[in-house]
């Protein structure tokens, strides 16, 4: 067989991802904050791009000549010299202004030195028509160090003292607890350890209470301390914690020396107690949650299923600008780019509203299947996964999975992120349907804040109780689902439910 070069035609067939398309899956998966700030940055790059508030999403046509701005009322006010001149005005408030600002200055509007978020006109929009920043007004947040630096200089007097204090404080963790050890910062200073554990003292003093413990029992202490409330039998209890978390009460009354009823009146001061003071002063601001798509119960039964028009940004091409410059540019160059910008602007403007369309298509598809739980609440809650949702909307999984993902829908039965709904199926007995996984976490919880303290459930008795309910359960997963949950053992449940009993009948 001769070996020779030629030519050959093929015809082949291949799916290719395009710029375009990538965009469109991302979008998907954006929550709308995240989304906000992509059309933002789109903007930046896209001169055709627009935000309105008010319009509906359409394109703007193009009108034959661009017509004449009208006079805003604004500008009326700035050309008037005899309203706006510093005489005219203390004439007509009988005032002086020269305290104020400069005589000399006229209508023409002068660089503000506080920056534009602080220049307002009226109405209390800024002089381009936006409105202020609110956030330069708003105060920042005092960190835990800065509340513990500005009490050093009242709580110490010596310059070394309070060198010592300030590195304490900087030594501190995000909890409040200083986790390096006195001897290790009295040698980085040069000081004398018995003197850095005096100002630690003096430290832990300082607000919040209970501020540079090195450890939990010594946290406690301290507000205990302060509330006069550490006695010796309250000491012991502090010094064998893992005996309360073990919730051996048995053990406890032996070491503290006291009955059943002392240490439920003593576990019911500790849990009064703050184990992280420094917490609230590092924790991050709570974000609310905006819910993208709105359920609500219409008269006939049926439920009304809608986006949350303020999480829907609406985008305009503007294609007024886009025919002005086409008929100005001179290059090539130039009016390549502006055929780009007014396609990347079709195309987004075109991919926002099928995110929009494929949004509302699950989430209508997610009601109907989940039409009990909207009616009666978690315990009637259907095991659903993605292939049922993508096979009823004729889409893939993995498209349904990008528009569950940070979406959040507001029902009857309060505000539930998407993926919430989608939960494992445990089979029933009898062959009844599946039950959903978050309904029998639900069930369990709901059993076990029902017994008593005589009759404690032990998941060998939860799962009797769910087999009884149509439930078909082992007790691996009830013993997994209860730690999920963070409810202790049966032992543990019963243990304080019997001194908390006692206590109370005394």
């Amino acid at each position: 067989m001769a070996l020779s070069a030629k030519l050959q035609v093929r015809q082949s067939q291949s799916l290719v991802m395009t710029p375009q398309l990538m965009q469109s899956i991302r979008l998907l998966q954006f929550s709308h904050l995240e989304l906000s700030a992509f059309i933002s940055r789109e903007m930046e790059k896209n001169p055709l791009l627009e935000m309105t508030e008010d319009s509906p999403r359409e394109e703007i046509a193009a009108p034959a000549e661009p017509a004449a701005p009208e006079p805003s009322p604004e500008a009326e006010w700035v050309g008037q010299e005899l309203e706006t001149s510093a005489e005219a005005i203390e004439a007509r408030l009988d005032t002086s202004l020269e305290n104020v600002f400069d005589a000399d200055r006229t209508g023409q509007a002068q660089p503000s030195p506080l920056g534009d978020p602080w220049k307002t006109g009226s109405g209390g929009q800024g002089l381009d028509g936006d409105a202020p920043d609110l956030d330069a007004w708003c105060a920042r947040a005092v960190s835990l160090a800065e509340h513990l630096h500005a009490q050093t200089a009242v709580g110490l007097s010596a310059p070394a003292d309070r060198l010592i204090a300030s590195e304490i404080i900087d030594s501190l963790d995000d909890d409040g607890y200083l986790r390096r050890d006195c001897a290790e910062i009295a040698t980085a200073l040069g000081a004398r350890p018995e003197r850095v554990e005096a100002v630690l003292a003096i430290v832990q003093t300082f607000d919040p209470t209970g501020v540079g413990a090195r450890n939990l029992a010594e946290c406690l202490s301290l507000q205990l301390a302060e509330r006069n409330r550490l006695d010796p039998a309250m000491a012991k209890l502090l010094a064998n914690l893992e005996l309360l978390a073990r919730r051996d009460f048995t053990e406890l009354c032996r070491i503290c020396g006291v009955d059943r009823n002392d240490i439920a009146d003593m576990v019911r001061e500790i849990r009064e107690l703050d184990p992280k003071p420094g917490h609230r002063f590092n924790a991050a601001p709570t974000q609310p949650v905006t819910p993208d798509v709105l359920v609500q119960a219409r008269a006939d039964g049926a439920w009304q299923i809608e986006l949350n028009t303020e999480t829907l940004p609406r985008v305009l091409v503007n294609r007024t600008y886009y025919s002005r410059v086409a008929r100005t540019c001179r290059t090539e160059a130039d009016k390549t780019f502006m055929t780009d910008c007014l396609q990347s602007a079709n195309w987004l403007v075109r991919s926002l509203d099928q995110r929009a369309q494929t949004i509302l298509k699950v989430a209508t598809e997610i009601v109907k299947q989940q039409d009990m739980f909207m009616a009666y609440g978690v315990e009637h809650l259907r095991p659903l996964n993605l292939k049922t949702v993508a096979d009823a909307i004729k889409m893939h999984e993995s498209t349904v999975s990008r528009v569950t993902a940070n979406k959040y829908m507001l029902t009857p039965r309060g505000l539930f992120e998407l993926k919430y709904f989608f939960t494992q199926a445990i089979a029933a007995t009898g062959g009844d349907a599946s039950h959903s996984a978050e309904a029998v976490r639900h069930r369990i919880r709901q059993l076990i804040d029902a017994e008593k303290a005589q009759a404690v459930l032990s998941d060998d008795a939860l799962v009797d109780l769910l087999k009884k309910g149509g439930v078909d359960i082992a007790r691996r997963t009830v013993a997994k689902y209860r730690e999920s949950m963070n409810i202790p053992s049966s032992v543990q449940r019963r243990r304080e439910k019997q001194a908390f009993t006692a206590s109370e009948a005394v």
